[in-house]
């Protein structure tokens, strides 16, 4: 047994190594510069390694795969994924399902997973190629097109009408203009919206007032949806809800509201910087770029979702994951203590040569011999946490990746490649991953 809990007699287990820095030092270096940090910290104190970092305090990073399988088989409540992310609350709210956890969480997992499962999302295809299609055709030719912007537009979107379907309005089109305003994914306003001192201050003041608004807008559509008379026949994300409330799971509106804001941000800023790096690679990798148009031209579905499993392992949008202990534990001789925030780092895993030979290399290939282990491919997490819309974001990358390749032949803005920088919860290119798109040449065309 890898992880097994003990007793407060226990006095033979050591705690975790870990840098002696002051917490609001570490906290900065966390905060802007982990995905770095964490390569050094692991190099000098190994796979269990304790911080102090603002506002979870007692931070363990979590970096060996056998480690984080074994998290996600243990015990539901022994580890507790929602007061890990409790950061995000005040945006997301109380009953999110990214910050419930057991009865609650299940719960809700029930309700909405009817809406992400695989033969649910196909019924996005036709909808997801005809936004991106008209997406590219917008694009200029020949000069830099900021990729990341565009697939946050792109990708919002798809999960607007996933949501909402064919609701429209007024008050929808400002509801689209707040959510792009407000930066809900931005740590420096997540960490001040919670405290009344700073919450009414420059960014958090805008912040607190665009999220009031939203708000104010998702409850109205609530209530108009709830009359709608063809409500049980509609399949979109937010009729479902409305539906089973109806059927008795008694979803309140301040529940459906929260999932709405959920699906609306971890539903395209995720995947939308998948998009924007496997852009990035293709540019800077012509024989993978080669391969993908010709996958791309003869319908060759295996090879395109490899591009976008190796762009998640080598450009992780996330980091880590967070959660929260429940009790003491030993894990690789170590007590971790009741209350600390566990953060398997999905970024060191996937850059890890003992997992992935030639790890820094852009190999879709590795994806198509069937010998990569669940275990070591962790951009959706795992066990009971496991990303819901795990199969809605590889669709739509897919279908993305398929129609840009089969309109715009894909070049370099400039030769070296972007560095990866920690402004929000992802993780993002920082110039914007920019490309350089022409029409797709007829030569290609005719592979």
């Amino acid at each position: 047994m890898l992880i097994k809990p003990v007793g407060r007699d226990v006095t033979h287990l050591e705690h975790p190594p870990g840098p002696r820095l002051p917490w609001p030092v570490q906290t900065v270096l966390f905060t802007w510069k982990r995905h770095l940090w964490a390569l050094r910290l692991r190099e000098k104190y190994g796979d269990v390694i304790v911080l102090r970092v603002y506002p979870w305090r007692t931070v363990v990073f979590i970096c060996d795969p056998e480690h984080i399988a074994a998290m996600f088989a243990s015990p539901p409540p022994r580890f507790r994924m929602g007061e890990g992310s409790s950061i995000l609350r005040t945006v997301l709210g109380g009953h999110s399902l990214i910050l419930s956890d057991d009865e609650e969480h299940r719960r809700l997992r029930r309700l909405m997973a009817p809406a992400f499962g695989k033969s649910a999302v196909r019924g996005y295809r036709d909808t997801v190629r005809a936004l991106a299609e008209r997406e590219v055709r917008s694009w200029p030719t020949g000069r830099p097109v900021n990729s990341l912007a565009r697939m946050r537009a792109l990708t919002l979107e798809v999960i607007w009408r996933v949501l909402f379907g064919a609701v429209q309005g007024a008050h929808m089109d400002r509801l689209r203009v707040l959510i792009t305003r407000l930066p809900a994914t931005d740590l420096v306003i997540l960490l001040g919206l919670d405290k009344t001192f700073v919450r009414d201050r420059g960014p958090w003041r805008r912040a607190a007032r665009a999220l009031k608004e939203i708000d104010s807008l998702i409850y109205r559509t609530i209530e108009e949806q709830r009359q709608s008379p063809d409500l049980e026949r509609r399949t979109d994300v937010l009729s479902r809800l409305l539906s089973a409330s109806d059927r008795g799971e008694h979803l309140t509106s301040a529940e459906i509201r929260d999932q709405i804001i959920t699906l609306l941000y971890a539903g395209h800023e995720t995947t939308a910087t998948t998009l924007a790096w496997a852009l990035h690679e293709l540019a800077r990798n012509a024989e993978v770029a080669r391969a993908a148009t010709r996958a791309t031209l003869t319908d060759d579905t295996a090879y395109l979702e490899a591009v976008v499993k190796e762009t998640m392992r080598r450009r992780p949008s996330v980091f880590e994951l967070t959660w929260t202990l429940t009790e003491d534990v030993e894990l690789a001789g170590f007590r971790l203590p009741k209350g600390a925030t566990l953060m398997p780092l999905i970024g060191i895993v996937h850059m890890d040569p003992r997992n992935y030979p030639d790890a820094r290399a852009f190999r879709p290939e590795r994806f198509l011999r069937g010998d990569v282990p669940a275990h070591v491919f962790l951009p959706f997490g795992g066990g009971v946490r496991r990303c819901i819309g795990a199969n809605l974001a590889t669709l739509e990358a897919v279908e993305v990746l398929r129609t840009v390749l089969s309109l715009r032949a894909l070049s370099a803005h400039r030769p070296g490649p972007e560095r990866a920088v920690c402004k929000n919860v992802t993780i993002t290119p920082a110039d914007g991953a920019r490309i350089i798109a022409k029409p797709l040449p007829a030569s290609e065309r005719a592979l």
